[in-house]
């Protein structure tokens, strides 16, 4: 049986990190898991969206040509990318080619073959994301996390031939088996993406691949509702009081104590939109000793009282996307 974000979230013997808490909470929704196989020349224009865009190339190579991205990306067999911002793109062969507008898919796993395919093969998915606050989460990154080291492209490959495999053979629950390949790729992708030393940036993201920095966010995440001083979260990072708090904001772009009270104040959020928990239990499970402590720190975090978010968004998160399927 497979089990949602939330079965992990509440049973401490399978333990949480960063990367899992903040993906829990962004509940990504596969809204398409495709492939296209390309032949003859194309280009392909794909429109606005709203979530994440992971694709890969299988076999072949193509263009990446981003609206407002100066220099279009080369993308040759085994690499990975990427899209966060919703910015219009296009795929082709040929950059001097007029594009097409990219048709609707509307079947999972489903195979579009533009021009009679055979020269390049396309996999990979769009992921709708249920929190409100995506752009605070994945606001770090860059618009195309691009995957093309070898070492990167190797560890990629497993899920690419399983999915190829999956799209030729269609078996009996090849359309499921692709949605969870599809969030096996963009949970990797990210992952090499923290790993690669050589691209800088502030965010919580790339802070987690330092070693002192993130194992005061692994404390954090691990136990929200801990009085967490800069003294005891220094103490975890094994560095000074100054030195930590120094090198903290360099890398994560706020303080340590700022960190710790936005991120609870999104796990707050999400049981808001998501539950009917009175606000006073949400406040002491968090560490907050009254209802009106937390509330002030939620309306400055969040830019709204805590009764006046569960209004809006309550019961159910919001799906930040209307578009069906891989479209774009």
């Amino acid at each position: 049986m497979l089990c949602s974000p939330r079965y992990f979230r509440h049973h401490p013997r399978l333990p949480m990190d960063p990367l899992s808490d903040v993906l829990s909470l962004l509940k990504p929704r596969i809204q398409g898991a495709a492939c296209l196989d390309m032949g003859g020349h194309w280009s392909m224009q794909f429109p606005h969206y709203r979530g994440i865009k992971c694709y890969a190339i299988v076999s072949g190579t193509c263009w990446l040509a981003m609206e407002g991205h100066a220099e279009a990306i080369a993308l040759n067999a085994g690499d990975c990318f990427l899209l966060f911002d919703g910015r219009p793109f296009r795929l082709t062969n040929d950059l001097n080619l007029t594009s097409s507008q990219f048709p609707a898919c509307s079947s999972t796993g489903a195979i579009q073959t533009i021009g009679g395919g055979g020269s390049c093969f396309i996999v990979g998915g769009h992921f709708a994301l249920a929190n409100s606050q995506a752009a605070a989460l994945l606001g770090s990154l860059s618009p195309v996390v691009h995957i093309r080291s070898e070492p990167d492209k190797a560890a990629l490959r497993w899920a690419l031939e399983r999915m190829r495999k999956e799209l030729s053979e269609q078996q009996p629950g090849a359309s499921l088996i692709m949605q969870h390949l599809a969030h096996m790729m963009l949970i990797q992708a990210l992952r090499l993406h923290v790993a690669d030393n050589s691209r800088a940036g502030a965010g919580w993201l790339f802070a987690l691949a330092d070693r002192q920095v993130s194992a005061a966010i692994n404390a954090v995440h691990a136990d929200p509702a801990h009085r967490w001083t800069l003294q005891s979260l220094a103490e975890r990072a094994g560095m000074s009081r100054s030195g930590f708090a120094l090198k903290f904001k360099q890398l994560v772009g706020e303080s340590p104590m700022g960190y710790v009270t936005r991120w609870r104040m999104l796990l707050a959020s999400d049981r808001l939109a998501n539950s009917d928990e009175p606000v006073a239990v949400l406040a002491a499970s968090l560490g907050y000793e009254s209802e009106s402590s937390f509330s002030t720190a939620f309306k400055r975090v969040m830019g709204s009282s805590p009764k006046r978010f569960f209004s809006r968004h309550g019961a159910a998160a919001e799906v930040m996307t209307e578009e069906p399927s891989m479209q774009r």
